[in-house]
């Protein structure tokens, strides 16, 4: 039998085009970088960058940004076998506004409907998902059928075997007008054994937006361990034994905070796979994440072992990143020489 996959994602994938001058309104960028985007896709991205045998569940169009897309899961050494094209839709686009320190709005193009929503049960591996050691779906994935029936079918499958993450990802512009995502959302937190989201994921989720109140009720809907974001108070975790752990953000010079809950992740899944205590865990995805948002992009952006590493010890990120120098001065050329990674 084949060995096990460390991490299996499913979820959304799709192409970010982030302007590269930032502070400026969209209608005003005249060059973009194209990266690899979507947020089970980065998670996968970031895992694999921390050595993690990573692979993801998703669809594209059958086009040439779904062909793009393979090629760059491929050098991030994600396994892109369950990444299948779909006729009927395009490959999604993600276009963002970068005004530094907080306001990063972002443009979905997903419209008639994302591929990545036409994953259908039948076609589920469950013998790979079963045997993976760290399975992560997105609240996203249950927002449409097929995807939703899918979605929910692979965590049965799991049946709390090994580390099932349900990353709440609440994106509301996803679902039908006046849909409620609470029966989806509590099904799934059944199966779950890890919760992950912001304050206000926790809300939609649970009903609950303060942070122990909050990680008190993922617990009680049946997750192990609750990790609640709280922005710029940084992190709180509660597992079921007791053990809690509430962590300060790591101070950055923010460039783009796109991506940083998707580094996070796939920290989150190189912790808990190498049995950390939740503090170190916490410690490490927390610093990966300001990383990240110290970068302009999100997947090319995610760190290796050595630079987060490096982060805890100084404390903070490194003023001045020269990897988020050296990655904005490389698509400012790419776009420049007008080559297929850079649109204008």
């Amino acid at each position: 039998m084949p060995e096990p996959y460390d991490v299996i994602t499913m979820g959304r994938i799709g192409v970010d085009l982030y302007p590269l001058r930032t502070g400026v309104p969209l209608a005003q960028v005249d060059t973009f970088g194209k990266f690899l985007g979507g947020s089970a896709t980065n998670v996968a991205v970031a895992a694999a960058r921390l050595g993690r045998r990573a692979a993801v569940i998703t669809r594209t169009g059958r086009d040439p940004f779904g062909d793009y897309l393979h090629q760059a899961l491929r050098e991030f050494e994600v396994d892109d076998r369950w990444v299948t094209a779909v006729d009927a839709y395009p490959t999604p686009v993600t276009f963002c506004e970068v005004f530094s320190p907080d306001d990063f709005p972002l443009y979905f193009y997903r419209l008639p409907k994302a591929p990545d929503l036409e994953i259908h049960p039948d076609e589920l591996d469950l013998d790979a998902i079963r045997s993976a050691r760290i399975f992560w779906m997105t609240g996203t994935g249950l927002c449409a059928e097929p995807s939703r029936t899918a979605t929910l079918a692979a965590l049965e499958a799991r049946g709390k075997s090994g580390i099932t993450v349900f990353d709440l990802d609440w994106r509301p512009m996803f679902w039908p007008d006046g849909a409620e995502p609470g029966a989806a959302y509590a099904r799934a937190l059944r199966h779950a054994t890890v919760a992950v989201g912001n304050l206000d994921e926790c809300e939609v989720a649970v009903g609950e937006r303060e942070p122990h109140a909050a990680a008190r009720a993922l617990l009680a809907a049946g997750v192990e361990l609750a990790v609640v974001k709280q922005g710029p108070k940084g992190v709180l975790a509660v597992h079921r034994d007791g053990t809690r752990a509430e962590v300060p953000p790591v101070p950055v010079d923010v460039v783009n905070g796109l991506g940083a809950g998707d580094a996070f992740g796939g920290a989150l899944c190189h912790g808990l796979l190498a049995g950390w205590d939740l503090e170190r865990v916490m410690r490490y995805a927390n610093a990966a994440g300001a990383i990240v948002a110290g970068r302009l992009a999100c997947s090319s952006a995610m760190p290796y072992d050595g630079e987060v590493t490096r982060t805890l010890a100084d404390g903070r990120v490194a003023a001045g990143d020269p990897a988020a120098s050296a990655m904005t001065a490389s698509a400012s050329a790419r776009s420049s020489a007008q080559t297929p990674e850079a649109l204008s």
